[in-house]
């Protein structure tokens, strides 16, 4: 296992580390494939049974020009504690007993039934990274989006406005993952991931509707999963990105380029050294940006590189993923 792994463990390193039969492993690579997030993001186990509680600082104390003979009044920096909550995440899947058995490789059958159910968790968990508000829906954890959504807070010189007054804006996120800048959360002496256990073979009541029954095949998957930004300057969001004015010379809208290169400048000197930076956008986005990139007339600052063995675009030597989850129609951030 390489250093930065072990200091920096994206999802796929913890289940492998916690798992050595490989099945959970398995289907944290199912998970990493489909939601590209997953191949950047730093998990640690939180020191709560339901959460994380972090010491933020939130104010550098001044020093003080001293001359001979004269006195240093003593400073202190200012923190403040933030607890993190984790939410539940559960689905059941059940598959007709015949009809597996049928197949001939029953287990084979079964997770083949069952991925789509580990594509609705795994969606479910990529949309709650930026959009979820436990304010709102105690059950849930916050993302990012709740966090970053006004621009005169604090954290607002992170949040860079695009323009757009619509309500059909989009956003692009700027995230530097590491133990002391951003991570997910799993609850204290939890397991890292989605967890699949197999509950066998059932009796499924009312199976069609006139309480009828039915043998069944059943598994249960459950996600435990938070987030916590313990220092909001490592993570930019450029929002109100009117989708609708986006066109290939940059002429009307939003100049692509120009906002990652702003988001880029908002992060503090050595931020390479902290974590995993990497952008997430929707794919209007992306697309949009490949055509800005070709039209333009300057050196472009997209490549293609292989990343642990797979292509991955850059932005700066920066990967820029592919997030569905972001392709809902914002409104504006004021």
């Amino acid at each position: 296992m390489t250093t930065l792994a072990a200091i920096n463990p994206t999802l796929l390193d913890l289940s492998t580390r916690l798992d050595p039969d490989g099945a959970i492993a398995a289907v944290a690579e199912i998970l990493a494939a489909q939601n590209e997030i997953l191949l950047d993001m730093t998990w640690q186990e939180g020191n709560l049974p339901t959460g994380h509680r972090t010491t933020v600082r939130t104010g550098i104390p001044a020093p003080t020009w001293r001359k001979l003979y004269g006195g240093v009044q003593p400073t202190k920096s200012n923190t403040a504690q933030v607890t993190d909550n984790c939410g539940m995440l559960e689905a059941y899947a059940e598959v007709d007993k015949a009809l597996a058995d049928l197949n001939g490789n029953t287990n084979a059958f079964r997770m083949s039934e069952n991925i789509p159910h580990i594509q609705g968790m795994n969606d479910e968990i990529s949309s709650a990274l930026f959009y979820a508000n436990e304010q709102t829906n105690p059950e849930q954890f916050t993302g990012f989006a709740p966090r970053m959504n006004l621009l005169s807070a604090g954290n607002g010189a992170n949040i860079i406005d695009a323009g757009g007054t619509g309500t059909d804006n989009a956003s692009i996120y700027l995230v530097v993952w590491g133990p002391n800048t951003c991570h997910g959360i799993i609850p204290k002496g939890s397991q890292a991931g989605l967890h699949s256990q197999d509950l066998g073979e059932v009796t499924i009541e009312n199976a069609d509707g006139s309480n009828g029954r039915m043998q069944a095949y059943r598994s249960h998957y459950r996600w435990d999963a938070g987030l916590t930004v313990r220092d909001w300057r490592y993570v930019v969001r450029v929002a109100n990105i009117d989708k609708s004015l986006l066109i290939k010379d940059a002429s009307t809208g939003a100049n692509l380029n120009d906002l990652m290169v702003d988001a880029i400048e908002r992060l503090p000197d050595g931020y390479s050294a902290l974590g995993r930076a990497a952008f997430y956008v929707p794919r209007t986005i992306r697309t949009m940006l490949r055509k800005q990139q070709i039209s333009s007339v300057t050196n472009s600052t997209l490549s293609m590189e292989n990343i642990a063995g797979k292509q991955a675009l850059m932005f700066d030597n920066i990967p820029i993923r592919r997030t569905d989850a972001l392709s809902a129609d914002e409104a504006r951030v004021v």
